[in-house]
């Protein structure tokens, strides 16, 4: 049987080698006929640790390597651009104190 392969967002990578993946996607209400989301919550073994939080990441099935991880981590797709607040607040007191001293 093929192993397979999905392709989410990062969640959380806040343990060592391990990310938390979303995997979203629509369904149809049976009755309804209107589409609703939902996501699957992957745990997914990330050796090099290359993603972060906001990363859309391809992972593949694979043995499991604890309780909850199934999944290995294949390539970042795409890297994500958010800013944390913490970026923010150092980037505007360097800017503010640039213009003071000018």
């Amino acid at each position: 049987m093929p192993k397979r392969v999905a392709v989410g967002v990062v969640k959380s990578d806040k343990m060592a080698k391990t990310r938390v993946v979303q995997i979203a996607r629509k369904v149809r209400h049976p009755l309804y006929g209107k589409y609703v989301r939902k996501r699957t919550t992957c745990y997914v073994h990330d050796e090099q640790e290359v993603s972060h939080v906001g990363d859309r990441v391809e992972i593949v099935e694979c043995r499991p390597m604890s309780a909850k991880k199934r999944w290995e981590l294949v390539r970042v797709v795409e890297e994500s651009h958010d800013v944390s607040a913490a970026d923010l607040k150092s980037a505007a007191s360097e800017t503010s104190g640039e213009t003071t001293e000018s």
